[in-house]
């Protein structure tokens, strides 16, 4: 007979147990240094910019919320499990079936004492962590000066105690009702609490604790209730945000009500801790249910049924006021200066002149077309580019203001091709140069933008006589990082420009400055190899000891790192201010609790033909300021922010979190303040609430008989029309100023809706030139609300009219002969003549291949009538009975005649005017030969071109010299 030994578990190797310890170890340090790079990283990239007190308060602020969160929630569950399990009944019977619970739970009984408090307190951390910002605005909070009208309580309040009580009241309401849980649950298995026979037995230990516990959650929530009445004015009722007449007089009296109710109970709870009678303080709870649903619905319901929807103007009038006040106040739309304007329809002659300062400016260049013919004119090399959307600024020229549109050559490494190595991308092709700017009233004669500042390198009006810095090496299309600096007298590897000295293809330089955190030493190298995953970082020889590292290029990126708080505007614009390109960012400070003050979703408001709806972390919003103007220099990344409204509460309380992130707006120079512009978001959210809330009487708003709305594009039908920059002069103006303007239309939806214009909005966009000062008139809203008794037709009966115009048509079918394609520009409205003038210009480009919009034509309408022409000034005088009093921009622009060949060509004499066309034709000819040459790298031929255009120059010098000696001899004969 034979016996098999019982099979011996196995036994790991001490050589097993330590490699196992060992490689957790390296994980554990490897897991840990990647976490480190990324903070050290991040302290760095502050660091250089001078912004670390914005970092670390936000690591010390998540930090401290982390562990109140923690011991918040782990501190009261452990106690309370203690005490559940240490007050248990010892020598009481269990059933059998808890016996066997008690069995398998007591070897972990240990560990769950440990492990839930712990588990839930991670939890409790995150959250509290992610709201730290809550809490300090509370504690930092400031008084507005400003009171609601239900309680006479400072806005201040809501706007920042009561989104931190309550998130306090939420988080407390958490835990307490965990607690009370996990009491029932280790009482009910260590016998405290015992359900059996149709009864229910609490021990005396685990009915105080229960007792308690429930007391302090109703507490708890009686405090919630009493908040809930300031909630109120927040939420909204009927048509409004805030409390309206069933609010103020129902809902909010019902919720004291229940607070001191669910007070009561509360003690009632506390009572029978001490006494052990369950019977009042549950009877008590059922009748809080009872009067929940009494004083908080029922009540409500019949005083609105039977109140107020009878009467529902009178009853609701005193609401709707607040409503309107509270909501002109939020949005900075009650200063709204109304002008009652009575349009004229009839076009005549000389119906202009009083307008002749507007009609010169009137932008015809759509800085949404032209962007190809700005790539084409303008781009050198394949490596070069310039967003789909330029931008409306302007420059004083000659002592006269200009508007103009401008474009950043920036920097494309995509378009490297075959020499797009990672030496290339990281270290050779750095950065973009120059800035591009062209007259927004002007065009060639060959439709093509007349610039004003151009080339590489860099020459116009901008680089005339003062320091230029044309470098670009931060903007919106810059690469994700580039390497840059070298030891001084080392030869320079930055591609500067592709154009060279002595034969040389192109020529170089070195980055000077501080763009970026230093990474000349090993430990900054492997920790930016990390952060890049690229090796090449570590063992390139390009990177020295004076490398410096760009990244987090982006305008928007920069300034929205460094000032974590604000929203910022969809659309960062460049200048050049004191010599240096500047992106200008527009920073707005909102919130969701300013007391009965309208809410919209900010996403939809600022969504329109040019620009697609973004995402917020908040979208809904009820009050909005422009409390930061930002500024990313071009060449070194620095950023600047400026207070520029700091009368905002919101930008006073962030100012106290981060006390030296925000200079004064003393600190702006004259240059800077002459760019700045009101920025174009903030306008849109404007429009948005002023379609409802021109009005300022609570009657109207309850008869809802005058509410407008944004027009759609007429280009673009599912798309809001875009509101537009121009100097113009408003009715009422003194003298014309740069603006941003809009129109509405009745607000209706389907076929019944009228195409016709209500109102007509512009606001003050020039901050003036003063340093440390904004013009008095910035931010001035202006309304012309159009006589109602006058229709004239909105942008989309406009279009319509310029669509089905015979005449129009068939001049359109013949720009569009061959391969060209027709692209309608921006359908500009300007109140001039006393009535509303619509301008169009009309481009012609390629439908295939190479594409490069020219302005051809220009539509105009007034009241009925339209004209169609090559220029403004012959649209204008055309529609105004062959005079219009007034031209425009572009009047010295004349278009060649088509000629028949088979006629004999007439001599002309020349005359003085002949000339000096001549000479100017000869001059444009030889610049854009000039031009040509450069891009194709024949210098011969160039240098050939350079001297007819000096020739040319010469001429018009020589007759222009003689032209003013004319006047002179006659005076003298």
């Amino acid at each position: 007979m034979t016996s098999t030994s019982e099979p011996q578990a196995a036994t790991p190797s001490p050589s097993r147990r330590i490699l196992t310890v060992v490689v957790t170890i390296i994980a554990a340090l490897i897991a840990a240094f990647f976490a480190f790079s990324s903070l050290f990283t991040d302290f760095l990239w502050f660091d250089q910019l001078g912004y670390t007190e914005v970092l670390t308060t936000k690591w010390i602020a998540t930090v401290v919320m982390f562990l109140v969160g923690f011991i918040g929630m782990a501190v009261p569950l452990f106690v309370t499990i203690q005490l559940a399990y240490r007050m248990r009944p010892v020598y009481v019977r269990l059933s059998s079936q808890l016996d066997r619970y008690q069995e398998v739970i007591e070897p972990l009984r240990r560990l769950a004492m440990w492990g839930m408090p712990i588990f839930f307190g991670l939890f409790a951390g995150f959250a509290a962590a992610g709201s730290w910002e809550t809490v300090w605005l509370w504690a930092n909070g400031v008084a507005t000066s400003t009171a609601d009208p239900q309680f006479g309580v400072d806005t201040g309040f809501y706007l920042f105690a009561m989104p931190f009580y309550q998130a306090l009241a939420g988080f407390i309401s958490a835990v307490l009702i965990l607690c009370l849980l996990v009491t029932a649950l280790v009482s009910y298995l260590y016998g405290a609490v015992r359900i059996g026979q149709g009864e229910l037995r609490i021990s005396k230990s685990a009915r105080i604790q229960l007792a308690i516990i429930a007391g302090l959650y109703l507490l708890t929530q009686a405090a919630s209730l009493w908040l809930d009445r300031y909630v109120t004015l927040v939420t909204p009722e009927d048509r409004i945000t805030g409390a309206a007449y069933t609010g103020a007089n129902a809902t909010i009296p019902g919720l004291a009500i229940l607070s001191i109710i669910a007070a009561l109970v509360a003690v009632l709870f506390f009572v029978t801790a001490i006494i052990g009678r369950w019977r009042f303080p549950l009877v008590a709870t059922g009748l809080l249910l009872v009067a929940s649903l009494v004083v908080g619905v029922g009540y409500p319901w019949a005083v609105n049924t039977f109140q107020v929807k009878p009467n529902q103007n009178a009853f609701q009038a005193e609401y709707y006021q607040r409503n309107i006040d509270a909501t002109h106040e939020a949005y900075g739309i009650g200063d709204l200066n109304v002008t009652p304007f009575k349009a004229q329809t009839d076009a005549e002659a000389g119906q202009l002149r009083e307008d002749a300062d507007t009609t010169g400016s009137i932008r015809i260049l759509d800085p949404m077309i032209v962007s190809p013919t700005v790539q084409q004119l303008e781009q050198y090399r394949g490596y070069y580019q310039f967003n789909s959307e330029l931008d409306v600024d302007r420059y004083e020229i000659d002592g006269e203001m200009q508007d103009t549109v401008v474009a950043v050559r920036e920097l494309d490494v995509d378009e490297l091709g075959d020499a797009g190595n990672w030496n290339n991308r990281a270290a050779v092709y750095t950065h973009g140069y120059g800035l591009v700017a062209a007259a927004g009233n002007q065009r060639t004669i060959e439709g093509e933008p007349v610039f004003l500042e151009r080339g590489i390198p860099s020459a116009g009006f901008l680089t005339d006589g003062e320091k230029f810095e044309p470098r670009v090496y931060f903007g919106e299309k810059s690469p994700e990082y580039s390497i840059v600096g070298a030891p001084e007298g080392t030869a320079p590897v930055e591609i500067d420009y592709p154009r060279g000295k002595e034969g040389a293809t192109d020529t170089k330089t070195t980055f000077e400055g501080s763009g970026g955190p230093a990474i000349g030493n090993l430990f900054t190298k492997i920790l930016y190899a990390l952060k890049f995953q690229s090796e090449q970082i570590l063992f390139s020889n390009l990177v020295n000891e004076e490398s410096q590292i760009l990244y987090d290029r982006d305008p928007i990126t920069r300034v929205q790192k460094v000032a974590p708080y604000l929203t910022l505007d969809s659309d960062p614009y460049p200048s050049v201010v004191d010599g240096r390109i500047v992106w200008i960012v527009d920073g707005y400070t909102t919130s969701s609790t300013y007391p009965y003050s309208s809410s919209v979703a900010l996403s939809s408001a600022i969504s329109d033909a040019n620009n697609a709806a973004p995402s917020f972390v908040t979208d809904e919003i009820n009050y909005i300021r422009n409390s930061v103007k930002a500024t990313v220099d071009a060449y070194d990344g620095s950023v600047t922010l400026y207070a520029w409204d700091d009368e905002d509460p919101l930008l006073q309380a962030w100012s106290n979190i981060y006390p030296t992130s925000v200079e004064p707006i003393s600190e702006m120079s004259g240059d800077l303040m002459s760019h700045v512009r009101y920025p174009t978001d903030l306008f849109k959210v404007q429009r948005t609430m002023l379609g409802v809330y021109h009005i300022d009487d609570a009657q109207s708003f309850a008869q809802r008989d005058n509410a407008w709305q944004t027009p759609n594009d007429p280009q673009s039908a599912d798309n809001l029309q875009s509101p537009y920059y121009m100097t113009m002069k408003m009715p009422g103006q003194e003298s014309p100023r740069f603006s941003m303007f809009t129109t509405f239309i009745p607000a209706s939806q389907g076929e019944n809706s009228r195409e016709v214009l209500m109102g007509y909005l512009a606001v003050d966009s020039d901050a003036g030139s003063t340093a440390g000062k904004k013009s008095d008139t910035y931010g001035e809203l202006r309304m012309l609300e159009i006589d109602a008794d006058t229709t004239v037709p909105g942008p989309g009966q406009v279009q319509n009219t310029f669509d089905t115009d015979p005449q129009v048509a068939q001049q359109l079918n013949l720009l569009k002969q061959g391969q060209s394609e027709v692209l309608p520009g921006n359908l500009l409205t300007l109140p001039v003549g006393g009535g509303l003038l619509y301008v169009q210009p009309v481009y012609v480009e390629a439908s295939k291949g190479t594409k490069l919009p020219r302005l051809q034509k220009i539509l105009v309408a007034f009241g009925d009538r339209i004209a169609f022409a090559d220029t403004l000034t012959e649209a204008l005088d055309e529609l105004f009975g062959g005079d219009a009093g007034a031209t425009g921009g572009d009047d010295n622009v004349e278009p060649a005649e088509p000629t028949d060949p088979t006629e004999p060509t007439p001599e002309v004499p020349v005359t003085a005017d002949a000339a000096m066309k001549a000479a100017l034709e000869d001059a444009r000819t030889a610049m854009t030969a000039r031009d040509a040459a450069l891009k194709a790298g024949d210098l011969a031929k160039f240098a050939e071109e350079d001297k007819k255009l000096t020739d040319a120059i010469n001429k018009l010098l020589e007759l222009d010299a003689a032209n003013s000696a004319a006047p002179a001899a006659d005076d003298a004969e």
